[in-house]
């Protein structure tokens, strides 16, 4: 009896530790897509389904820029990267607050895009999630934007992560287009010797209430993240450092609004100009920030 006890604690303990091995291997992949990156973006149209005759292709996109991509959030079961552009003449660079991505382990909620700057709350069984990884990606004003959730893999020297959910329009395509509503993206993340690659195969859909989703074309991207030294990146890391305490408080009005767990849907602008407009301004206020975050939640 004695013998089978110390058996069984000897597999418990050894089936924790590979468990443990295993999530800091995909803690640290995660981790690794923080730091000073040159980064390419490289989006073409690869295939068109759609059955109108005057559809046109969207034209190849391509674009380049330093990304400092800074780590907000350090926690055990939460990894937060917040990405600032660093674009335009080297010696006096212009500053954007990119995209931000939250990495959750074994996350059960999700806001899901379903078309018309609406969000759809789902709640997954924890079976579902098992030992996986939520990524969750935010726009420049700290909205929802997509979120998936899918294994780490590491194997045969690669480490990477796949998913696919849908999403709103990229900038390059919906300030051009409105002949489709949603992005099913398929995302995989992978580290690389060079840094890491943000591949993508994306589907054009249109969604319409009551109809099977209808895809228009097919899109490639591919993303390169490649690593140089941080002193490359100091007028983005420096410019963080300044404003991160701004939009800690903009983060912590968005969880408050995420965590009433219900469907969400945002106005596009308020008075004329969009939420991203309103946050650059010199508003530092909490109160004030607060207000127009929520004057953006339509009730």
């Amino acid at each position: 009896m004695k013998k089978l006890i110390v058996s069984s604690l000897f597999l418990f303990l050894s089936i924790h530790v590979i468990s443990q091995s295993k999530k800091t291997k995909d803690q640290d992949a995660i981790k690794e897509m923080c730091g000073c990156f040159e980064v390419t973006f490289n989006f073409a149209e690869t295939f068109n389904t759609s059955k109108d005759s005057t559809y046109k292709p969207s034209k190849n996109k391509i674009s380049s820029g330093l990304e400092w991509a800074a780590l907000v959030v350090n926690e055990k079961n939460k990894i937060s990267i917040q990405h600032i552009l660093q674009v335009g003449n080297p010696a006096k660079p212009m500053i954007v607050k990119h995209w931000r991505q939250d990495w959750l382990y074994q996350n059960k909620d999700f806001y899901m895009y379903n078309g018309d700057n609406n969000w759809t709350f789902e709640q997954k069984d924890k079976q579902d999630v098992k030992k996986q990884w939520t990524q969750k990606v935010y726009q420049v004003d700290d909205s929802p934007r997509y979120e998936g959730s899918g294994t780490w893999v590491h194997v045969d020297g690669k480490s990477y992560w796949e998913s696919t959910t849908t999403a709103p329009l990229p900038r390059r395509e919906y300030t051009k287009r409105s002949d489709y509503n949603i992005t099913v993206r398929g995302n995989r993340q992978e580290i690389t010797d060079a840094g890491w690659v943000h591949d993508q195969d994306n589907s054009k859909v249109i969604r319409t209430k009551d109809q099977k989703d209808k895809i228009i074309a097919f899109e490639k991207g591919y993303n390169t993240y490649n690593r140089v030294d941080e002193s490359n990146c100091k007028i983005a890391k420096d410019w963080w450092i300044k404003n991160n305490i701004k939009w800690e408080i903009v983060r912590n009005k968005w969880d408050a609004i995420f965590s009433r767990n219900t469907d969400l849907t945002l106005e596009a602008k308020v008075d004329n100009k969009p939420l991203y407009k309103h946050l650059s301004d010199n508003v530092t206020e909490k109160k004030k920030m607060d207000a127009i975050i929520e004057s953006f939640v339509k009730k």
